[in-house]
């Protein structure tokens, strides 16, 4: 796939991007893709390895490694690299539902998996996608499907994110009639007002949601299933329903003087300024968000950092954003190989535009919020932070049971053993702590059949499965309390009703 020696012969080059000072004049996408022929050079890289763990989507060492959807990297990077942009667009097509969305947006999972990755720059695949997808539209090629035979039978889908877009299509697709319900004003979801528009221009998302309704895709805004039309009313009117909701709902920080006004949640944030772009045609910014103050981001992530480049464009006096974790390293530790995904050091765009702009990385690292102060109108004006550091305990389990730290699993059958980990953060001075729980030995696990329970999953708080003797597990919650001590709420066996 691709030029046999292209990843010796061509340096990895990606789209151009405007200077920092220069793109925070507006909310436009500020990227400049490459033209078609050095596009065809990037496709070349591509190395025809035995094993494309581009492509793989699978878990390795707790975290997703290749591409989720499977898209058949290796083959379109090779069509890229032809210049047969046609048969890329139909492979792509195989699998993908909205490639102009992903190529803007996706952490490329891809290219972190790239063998070009192990001691090399990987190849361009996010770039790729998004060349193919916008040389289909603009030659025509993205057309709707509308299904020649309808089967009669209707679906109702609850939220129109990505997720439910894409179910959405690929029912409709399938011949039967499909209704989106929206509660906010436009359709899309997080693809709407969870994303800034430099980040993905709304006309991309809204190209696609009027070939959707070109298929066939009924759209219903301004409905709150749950509120303005009841459950059982849906089920009497649709023979399905699919629930696609959940990419708003935030996780909250309880401190004391949370109640205080201008705090946000990152998405209403968000929202609220796209909401402002949108219905004024970009002509009104609504600066009064942020314009002249001293901002405050919770949270190093994705969305965290979408507030930074939102925040600096709204005229932010300084923008500060804290990240309860360690700095990671720069490059990858031998306790993170490839092909897992690197926790290394990345800055985003609207970190390098924070750098530009007030000379400093925004970034706070192993630190967060005890405590918000109001001012006696009740808008916050100071937090009182505490920095956090890393201790690692080991803690017990009915019977005995014990947290194990060793480097291997000697005996998985033979002994009593759990195989996860906890890791406290504390501050020493306030007693603040956060607890994370994670396995140590996946790949151990997996080895003596035991990989579909040693798994971690994160959602309002961390949850970890251990294996011990005889298949039996257990699983402990802990949370955090009001104030700020770790809570071992539940220690209980592990049945089937966890897997449901």
């Amino acid at each position: 796939m691709g030029k046999p020696t292209g990843f010796l012969e061509y340096e990895r080059e990606t789209a151009k991007v405007l200077p920092p000072k220069v793109r925070i004049a507006n909310f436009k996408e500020f990227r400049t893709p490459l033209n078609k022929e050095k596009q065809k050079l990037q496709g070349a890289r591509c190395m025809a390895c035995g094993v494309p763990f581009c492509q793989s989507g699978m878990m390795i060492g707790g975290m997703a490694s290749g591409c989720p959807l499977h898209n058949l990297v290796p083959e379109t990077n090779d069509l890229v690299y032809t210049g047969n942009w046609k048969q890329a667009f139909l492979r792509l097509s195989k699998t993908h539902s909205f490639p102009e969305f992903t190529s803007r947006v996706c952490p490329a999972l891809c290219e972190a998996a790239c063998t070009c990755n192990i001691n090399g720059e990987p190849v361009s695949t996010k770039e790729n996608e998004r060349a193919i997808i916008e040389t289909a539209y603009e030659n025509g090629w993205v057309t709707p499907q509308i299904p020649e035979v309808r089967t009669g039978k209707s679906i109702a889908v609850i939220g129109s994110g990505p997720s439910g877009l894409a179910a959405a299509q690929q029912l409709n697709r399938r011949g039967h009639s499909v209704t989106v319900f929206e509660r906010k004003d436009r359709v899309g979801g997080l693809l709407r007002y969870g994303i800034p528009n430099m980040k993905l221009d709304k006309a991309v998302v809204d190209r696609r949601i009027h070939l959707m309704e070109e298929e066939g895709v009924k759209f219903v805004t301004n409905v709150n299933v749950g509120k303005d039309i009841k459950a059982e009313e849906l089920l009497k009117q649709f023979d399905r329903v699919i629930l696609a909701c959940g990419a708003s709902n935030p996780r909250d920080i309880k401190v004391p003087g949370r109640d205080a006004k201008g705090i946000y949640f990152a998405v209403d944030f968000l929202g609220q300024v796209t909401k402002a772009l949108l219905d004024s045609d970009f002509a009104k910014v609504p600066y009064e968000l942020a314009k002249g103050k001293n901002v405050l981001v919770i949270g190093g992530g994705d969305t965290g950092n979408d507030c930074v480049g939102t925040s600096i464009r709204l005229g932010a006096k300084s923008v500060i954003q804290l990240e309860m974790m360690p700095k990671p390293p720069v490059e990858r530790t031998p306790s993170n190989p490839w092909p897992q995904w690197p926790r290394v050091l990345k800055t985003d765009y609207g970190q390098e535009e924070a750098i530009a702009v007030f000379g400093h990385d925004p970034r706070v690292y192993q630190t967060t919020v005890t405590e918000f102060i109001k001012d006696k109108n009740g808008n916050v004006c100071q937090a009182k932070l505490t920095k956090l550091k890393r201790k690692k305990h080991v803690d017990l389990l009915p019977n005995g049971y014990k947290i194990v730290r060793q480097s291997l699993v000697d005996d998985l059958e033979g002994e009593k053993k759990v195989c996860w980990e906890t890791e406290i953060l504390q501050d020493d001075d306030s007693g603040f702590t956060y607890e994370i729980s994670r396995c140590l030995y996946f790949d151990t696990c997996k080895e003596h059949g035991y990989a579909e329970f040693c798994k971690v999953f994160c959602n309002h708080d961390w949850y970890a499965y251990g294996v011990l003797k005889h298949h039996s597990r257990f699983i402990r919650k802990s949370t955090i309390a009001e104030d700020g001590t770790v809570c071992h709420d539940t220690i209980e066996k592990v049945t089937e009703k966890h897997f449901l």
